[in-house]
């Protein structure tokens, strides 16, 4: 038991260390890419880190959505304005809570 809690603290200080590495990572690529830039911790974190984060998700989000599309789940529906809405395919519903039922969230 004690074996496993300390290989635990080891783990996730591991990954703080990955994390703290990434962020680092994050932080010198903004620079990189703007030599000139400077800003307070609230400014990096909204502006550098947050820009990024956002430019990640979005490409999950399409690839999720688009997913979700292709097995029917939700549907595609252009607008006159040109975007795309999506929604719940309401004839799978059933079929959509009862993944969910199957999963301990």
């Amino acid at each position: 038991m004690a074996w496993q809690l300390l290989h635990l603290i080891s783990v996730k200080n591991d990954l703080r260390i990955l994390e703290k590495s990434q962020i680092s990572s994050e932080i010198l690529v903004y620079l990189i890419k703007h030599p000139d830039a400077q800003d307070t911790l609230d400014g990096i974190l909204q502006w550098w880190i947050l820009e990024r984060e956002i430019k990640y998700q979005t490409k999950l989000v399409k690839e999720a959505i688009k997913e979700l599309v292709a097995n029917g789940f939700v549907l595609e529906h252009k607008s006159r304005d040109s975007h795309n809405h999506y929604r719940i395919n309401r004839s799978k519903y059933g079929e959509i809570k009862a993944l969910f039922k199957q999963k301990s969230w």
